[in-house]
């Protein structure tokens, strides 16, 4: 028992000059508690719903002061008038707003002469959380016109047709795109994090400090290559997890050559942050540890399994500064909706500023010396 308690007080001591490690291992179970606990089921609230008043009468007036009166109560969506109901068609397709709301023509004349008054909600239906949520909460608004007394022949409460821009979306199209940046994170993780730090370990990065290499040569070294990797993971996902998912025409060759431009610029990003984060640990079990806290804080905030109107305030603010968000709204409206970069140029826009920050400080921060 002496010489085995020798071994057991040896790997304590070690346990306790990694103070990192034992806050980790004690705070990552209740990291997981609040993150997943609020990432599922969620009231979705604040979508964006365009109303495109065609008629201008006066039940159409009072169509939108209900459509105000649920922006300002429920709060489950937020109202923006359109004109003309072609631009908010495009913005819709563009990601911008979650639905448009078309009172049609002749809708006033209908309503007083009670006629079957309809009006039309066209929704991206993409996110079927979404589109639920704007459905229910349309029909219930439509409620309030309801006329008293008995029920007639012919419908006298304005009705809504559900219009969908795109074919059902089933859950696993849904979960693709996270999927796909997962694929990537970890294999910048593994290729970049886990293997920097191994070679420091190892005493096998010190071949690069005797040479005359300079840190910004080094770091972009290394991130090129870790994008390579993490390039041939995503790009491979993409392509099977398009086939498996049944995601229509996987092979349209113009899609592919957009969705290989954001793998790329998803890649570098992640590896640049991964990088920033790694610069100065030398402790190989940290990245290790730190995977899984990764995880949970960049993938469940990112929107990736449930839309971020239903997350409270703090986890939308975690999803504002998130790379994975933006990642994950690009490879959706590529894969699902199949549009262009004018949808995605602000994800774009944001992972590649997000690249230049993370590259400029792991840049200031890497030592030259042992």
């Amino acid at each position: 028992m002496h010489r085995t308690w020798a071994i057991i007080e040896r790997e304590l001591r070690r346990f306790k000059r990694s103070p990192i490690l034992i806050v980790i291992s004690m705070v990552f179970p209740l990291v997981q508690l609040v993150v997943l606990g609020y990432a599922f089921g969620g009231n979705v609230k604040h979508l964006k719903i365009a109303i495109v008043d065609q008629d201008g009468g006066l039940p159409a007036v009072r169509i939108r002061e209900l459509a105000t009166a649920v922006a300002g109560g429920a709060q489950t969506f937020d109202t923006v008038q359109y004109a003309d109901q072609q631009n908010a068609i495009q913005d819709l397709r563009n990601g911008q707003i979650n639905g448009v709301l078309t009172i049609p023509p002749g809708f006033s004349r209908r309503v007083l002469t009670k006629n079957e008054p309809r009006i039309a909600l066209i929704e991206d239906n993409t996110d079927n959380f979404v589109s639920a949520t704007l459905v229910a909460a349309t029909g219930s608004m439509l409620t309030g016109l309801a006329p008293s007394g008995p029920m007639e022949r012919i419908s006298q409460q304005p009705q809504l047709d559900v219009v969908e821009v795109y074919p059902y979306v089933p859950y696993v199209q849904y979960l693709l795109p996270g999927i796909i940046v997962m694929s990537i994170f970890m294999m910048v993780m593994i290729g970049g994090g886990i293997i920097f730090i191994d070679d420091k370990a190892r005493g096998l990065h010190e071949g690069y400090l005797v040479t005359p290499i300079s840190k910004l040569e080094l770091i972009a070294g290394f991130n090129i290559s870790g994008t390579l990797k993490a390039v041939l993971a995503g790009t491979f996902l993409m392509i099977i997890g398009s086939v498996i998912a049944g995601i229509p025409n996987p092979f349209d060759l113009m899609r592919l050559l957009r969705l290989f431009v954001v793998i790329v610029v998803t890649s570098f990003a992640l590896i640049s942050m991964m990088f920033l984060l790694m610069v100065r640990v030398s402790d190989p079990l940290l990245p290790r540890a730190v995977f899984g806290v990764l995880n949970t804080l960049l993938y469940f905030p990112s929107g990736a399994v449930y839309p971020q109107q239903g997350f409270p305030g703090w986890m939308q603010v975690i999803a504002v500064a998130d790379p994975f968000t933006y990642a994950v709204h690009a490879f959706k409206s590529l894969l699902l909706k199949n549009t262009g970069f004018e949808a995605i140029w602000y994800d774009m826009t944001f992972l590649f500023v997000f690249s230049a920050i993370a590259l400029t400080f792991a840049t200031a921060l890497f030592k030259r010396t042992l």
